[in-house]
């Protein structure tokens, strides 16, 4: 008799812990749609004022206000420009950080929108138009919405929320550092440490009210290269007198293109090997001595990234040599980031809070894909979940979606709402579970 009274008082235990989740859940879902303006408007002003890697000052400063009215710890200058918010909860439990990344790209806006960008600024000496052309304007706004609605529920939250506003995830300026990796470097996961970290990206392509996920590699790794060819120059009505390296250069790009179709193996993973630019020359009658070219490689694990690199280097400088010119490669040349990894036990536990969220039909498993997230540096310190927010309007064909990084690229504001729900209830649903034991993989 008295095993099965401990198994009721267990059972009554299991339903009121159920109950009291689905209670906070119902207060999430009242401040979040309370505060649904606030949060567009967030959004639209600091798309107004969009600012690069490592330069997001007004953007960081907005952060620390909002951070500290709010009653959180704030620190900034973390990684020249960013901003991390602490707030301890009033139960004991784990440290989760939640992360958005804060910057822009130099890009022109084209559409007719009345907070459209018409900023300009500098990068890497040259002045270009900048744009949020990639949504980072609605993480910074979802995250700071969140840390409004996770500090009036203190009382209920069950140990710490770590908030982690990240500059440069596309890439540091020339010459400088930036990014996760430098928040990382500047202790960004301790005091307190940090025990499983989440982060979010929106998709122009994607339908407003829809999460996608992966468990295991969702993003690709990325390594940006440069490959110069030194040939020998010549007249142009001469070629036989010198060794050219544009006829070098286009035998090496041909080349580069069997990587994917016959080094890597298709029914596993994908992988992109794109030559984006090509410098060499001056005029139309001479052959000039040099050419540089710049592109980007995909991969999505670590053996094919090394299977990868190894093919490019061999059929850069075996060709060349094969012309009498010269090949250096520079692999990667000033970006790398690994593989964005969700953790699988982590993915797999948090699937119900996301599920819960949006509705069953609304969360869908999502392909791998071939972009990529500095993200990734923080899955492999502690473990992660990495997912995407739809931001299309509904019923819109996502082939005449503006892709990302792109002029035309631009998000429905109704998407906002299920980020920062979204958010608020992992932070609620992991504080009641078990500690993640499987490590970063």
């Amino acid at each position: 008799m008295r095993k099965y009274k401990i198994t009721f008082v267990l059972l009554l235990a299991a339903v009121a812990g159920f109950a009291q989740s689905e209670k906070i859940r119902q207060i999430i879902k009242t401040k979040v749609d309370a505060e649904e303006q606030k949060v567009i408007a967030w959004r639209r002003d600091i798309h107004e004022h969009p600012e690069l890697s490592n330069r997001e000052v007004r953007t960081s400063a907005m952060i620390a206000k909002h951070l500290q009215s709010l009653g959180i710890v704030v620190k900034t200058g973390v990684a020249k420009t960013g901003v991390v918010g602490i707030l301890k909860g009033d139960l004991p439990g784990p440290v989760i950080a939640l992360r958005a990344d804060m910057d822009a790209l130099p890009v022109l806006e084209v559409n007719d929108l009345p907070y459209a960008s018409k900023v300009k600024g500098e990068y890497n000496g040259k002045e270009v138009p900048v744009m949020h052309a990639c949504g980072h304007d609605t993480h910074v706004a979802i995250l700071m919405g969140v840390a409004e609605v996770l500090s009036s529920m203190k009382k209920d939250l069950k140990g710490t929320v770590k908030f982690i506003f990240q500059p440069a995830e596309e890439g540091a300026p020339l010459g400088e550092e930036g990014g996760a990796a430098l928040m990382i470097k500047e202790g960004v996961l301790e005091s307190p440490k940090v025990d499983v970290i989440f982060g979010l990206h929106i998709s122009s392509g994607t339908e407003v009210g829809t999460i996608t996920y992966r468990p295991g590699g969702v993003l690709a790794s990325v390594n940006d290269m440069k490959i110069t060819v030194k040939g020998t120059p010549s007249h142009g009505a001469m070629p036989w007198l010198s060794v050219d390296p544009i006829l070098v250069a286009a035998q090496i790009i041909t080349s580069l293109q069997t990587i994917v179709s016959r080094n890597v193996d298709l029914t596993k993973n994908a992988a992109v090997v794109t030559i984006g630019s090509i410098q060499g020359g001056n005029r139309s009658n001479i052959i000039s001595d040099k050419v540089e070219m710049l592109g980007t490689v995909r991969t999505l694990s670590a053996e094919d990234e090394k299977k990868v690199i190894k093919r490019i280097n061999e059929i850069a400088t075996l060709t060349a040599q094969a012309a009498g010119a010269t090949a250096v490669v520079e692999l990667p040349y000033t970006t790398h980031y690994p593989v964005t990894f969700n953790n699988i036990e982590l993915t797999n536990r948090m699937l119900p809070s996301l599920i819960k969220t949006a509705g069953q039909e609304n969360v869908k498993l999502m392909p791998p894909a071939t972009g990529s997230e500095d993200f990734s540096f923080f899955g492999e310190k502690v473990p992660a979940l990495f997912f995407s927010l739809g931001g299309m309007p509904k019923g819109q064909d996502p082939l005449k979606a503006g892709p990302h990084h792109t002029s035309q690229f631009i998000i429905d504001d109704n998407g906002l709402k299920l980020g920062v729900s979204a958010f608020c209830n992992l932070v609620f649903d992991y504080g009641n579970a078990p500690k993640i034991t499987s490590g970063m993989r």
